[in-house]
């Protein structure tokens, strides 16, 4: 008969514990009959064992199937006797698994007649042969500790950990029989961090035993849910009657795991990495789930030249199927930072494309090509003209641009010829949106001269000091070219969407030139003075007045865009709320009664951009949406007139908040949607308009003949203009 070694005597040989061949050699020495436990004897693991395997919910049963006994599986099971207790116990779904053929046939042998129903297989528990979500219960007793030795590093144990993951059923659990040792317990809590609750149990100890560490049992219920659950325990420090070292270790490692987790509940915009969402942040990466949207940082050292900053989005529900089943959408100013000033987008895309293939949902789509698509401003050459910083607005940026000949699905009236020149004007708190934008045409040579010579001036009163600029010329030739403002057409379809909805005003301005009356305006947000110029030039029967707050804003609308005041175009630099609220108020009561008629017809114009975005608007500044306002506007337009809203907002409830104001204060709201921009036109009047949808096109043919300047757009724009109320 072969000589019987004991127990430690064995283990002490067996050197390395992720051998396959030392484990062979292990149980042959061991023989067969004869069980060995590695922590915990059944007797003290029944009773926490039974409880856990009872309380394993229906649900985690596959809804199509037949709910049934909880399949068991036993990973590195060895030649422990807990499975056959348990198929004693009335758990007969057990599969036990092992990558020692010895131990595999000596357990068969063992168990074929007593338990018939209970399987064995030989397997690497790192690479299970299981199809996902096979077992309700996956009972790990010391095989992750075997995985998790300090000489083989963590590859193992965290192939074997993404295994039991796949294959345990959603509402199952992976039941960890462990010393808990720091090592373990790190990447249990990581791997285990979201969609899963976690709870960790003592197993009580042999009375008597001196042994020298504490067996724990850590369980983890899968519930895939998007909260992340603190760690509970059913045991504190003065519970644990063991190594006071490894009791303080695990209290010390559950109190910082939890700290973790509680960040990441208390973060709205949290920024995840890719390893956090393919951990199961936010759910499973692998499927769509409609309206997810998540934050993170894609690439970085050792995986790309480039890190990105990165939004995920899934797409709703559809009826029907997909043209491409994921894409790529980049943002230039938004999205990518000061590393990629010199990369080339060919080049950014050849980095981001085996990036965002871990992204794609569907384990088949990796074939299929990903679409690249970019926000771009379609800009071939740039020129920076001026820099200014205020102290009110902040960094403002005046360029030269040339567009590219943009490809299809990019609509913009003006970029449609080759070569034309435009001068912009950009504040760069809110740098996706231009403020104004104009098209440059050479001046005419009777005004070379002169023009050269009002330059000549401006710069000498710049050397002496006449005007102090904060700013830097970046461009000599910026304003000494042969180049001049066209103040005779709109680049902004906005700004003409806003001429286009006077037509809703268009007989009583008309009466206005009748009577030879003047219309006063009032244009909060002066930009680069085109539009007002505009208004000046091709309505020429409007006293307009413009409220701006940045004078820095002021002198560059003078300098870099050719705009002049004159009797009947003035600027005042102040609040525009309190300029309106205080406007009827420039007229005495007296005089208003004499010119009652004159002070008939006006119009409010909002074209202002937020400061604070906190606030859902980009367009206007909260404060022109509030009530107290709004019956401002009312009682200075209180014999008729047309209040206009230049309104940008990416929150459909933050419109729908905007449009009920309006609706209560005003008896007509109107609007007007541009599909190629994010802006929305918003027309309100207090007077009865006796307007009807169909006199519409009448009343644009009625403001065409008022225009000294054509406007081809006006009657597209006009078409699109929706009654509210």
């Amino acid at each position: 008969m072969k000589s019987r070694q004991a127990p430690m005597d064995l283990l002490e040989t067996l050197g390395d514990f992720t051998s396959k061949e030392n484990w062979d050699k292990f149980f042959s020495l061991r023989g067969a009959g004869d069980s060995f436990e590695w922590y915990a004897e059944w007797p003290f693991l029944r009773d926490m064992l039974l409880s856990q395997l009872s309380s394993v919910p229906s649900a985690a049963t596959s809804s199509d199937a037949a709910v049934g006994p909880p399949q068991i599986l036993v990973p590195g099971c060895g030649n422990s006797s807990v499975s056959e207790h348990l198929y004693d116990a009335g758990f007969r779904q057990i599969t036990n698994i092992d990558f020692s053929k010895i131990v595999v046939s000596d357990m068969l042998r063992r168990n074929v007649r007593m338990c018939p129903e209970m399987r064995w297989r030989v397997m690497d528990m790192t690479d299970m042969q299981f199809a996902d979500e096979s077992f309700d219960v996956v009972l790990d007793k010391g095989g992750l500790d075997a995985l998790m030795e300090p000489e083989a590093g963590s590859e193992l144990g965290n192939k074997y950990l993404t295994e039991v993951k796949r294959i345990v059923k959603s509402r199952g659990k992976y039941i960890c029989v462990t010393l808990a040792e720091s090592h373990v317990l790190g990447m249990l809590f990581n791997l285990f961090r979201f969609g899963w609750k976690a709870t960790i149990h003592v197993v009580p100890n042999k009375p008597g035993n001196r042994s020298t560490f504490q067996t724990f049992m850590v369980v983890f219920l899968k519930d895939q849910s998007a909260t992340v659950n603190l760690i509970g325990s059913s045991f504190d420090q003065s519970i644990v009657a063991c190594n006071t070292k490894q009791a303080q270790a695990l209290l010390d490692g559950i109190k910082i795991e939890n700290q973790i987790r509680e960040e990441y509940s208390l973060s709205s915009n949290l920024i995840y990495s890719l390893r956090d969402l393919n951990l199961g942040a936010h759910g499973n990466l692998r499927e769509l789930q409609a309206g997810r949207r998540c934050q993170l940082i894609l690439g970085g050292e050792g995986e790309s030249l480039y890190s990105y900053k990165a939004v995920l989005l899934d797409a709703q529900k559809t009826a029907s199927p997909f043209s491409y089943n994921c894409g790529v959408f980049i943002v230039p100013k938004v999205f990518l930072n000061a590393g990629h000033n010199h990369a080339t987008m060919e080049a950014i895309q050849k980095d981001l494309s085996p990036l965002v293939k871990s992204l794609a949902p569907a384990k088949d789509y990796g074939h299929y090509q990903i679409p690249f698509m970019m926000a771009n401003d379609g800009v071939k050459q740039r020129k920076i003209v001026y820099q200014a910083t205020s102290k009110t607005t902040g960094p403002i940026i005046v360029e030269d641009v040339i567009y590219d000949n943009i490809a299809e699905g990019i609509n913009s009236d003006h970029i449609g010829s080759e070569n034309k020149r435009f001068r912009r004007l950009v504040f760069e708190r809110s740098s996706g949106l231009v403020q104004s934008e104009a098209l440059l045409i050479l001046k005419p040579k009777s005004n070379s001269i002169e023009a050269d010579k009002r330059q000549t001036s401006l710069s000498s009163k710049s050397k002496k000091g006449g005007r102090k600029r904060n700013g830097t010329s970046i461009s000599s030739d910026g304003s000494k070219d042969n180049m001049e403002i066209d103040h005779s057409s709109l680049a902004s379809s906005y700004h003409s969407g806003i001429v286009s909805g006077f037509s809703l005003v268009a007989s009583a301005l008309q009466n206005a030139v009748s009577l030879q009356e003047r219309v006063r305006v009032i244009v909060v947000g002066l930009g680069a003075g085109l539009f007002p110029t505009f208004l000046h030039i091709c309505l020429p029967f409007l006293d307009i007045e413009v409220v701006e707050l940045d004078p820095v804003v002021l002198e560059l609308a003078k300098d870099y865009f050719d705009f002049k005041e004159d009797v009947q175009l003035k600027v005042h630099i102040g609040d525009g709320i309190k300029f309106i609220q205080n406007a009827n108020v420039q007229y005495p009561s007296e005089a208003a009664a004499k010119h009652k008629d004159d002070l008939s017809m006006k119009i409010v114009i909002v074209d202002a951009d937020s400061s604070d975005l906190s606030s859902g608007l980009a367009c206007p500044p909260a404060g022109f949406v509030e009530e107290a306002f709004l019956s401002s506007v009312k009682d200075f337009l209180s014999l008729g007139g047309l209040f206009v809203i230049n309104l940008v907002s990416r929150s459909s409830t933050i419109r729908q908040m905007v449009i009920s104001r309006l609706k209560a204060v005003f008896n007509h709201l109107f609007s007007l949607e541009l599909e190629e921009d994010v802006n929305e036109v918003l027309f309100a009047s207090p007077m009865d308009l006796c307007l009807q949808d169909d006199d519409l096109t009448n009343a644009v043919d009625l403001l065409q003949n008022l225009l000294k300047v054509p406007l081809p757009t006006i009657h597209a724009q006009a078409k699109k203009i929706k009654r509210l109320k």
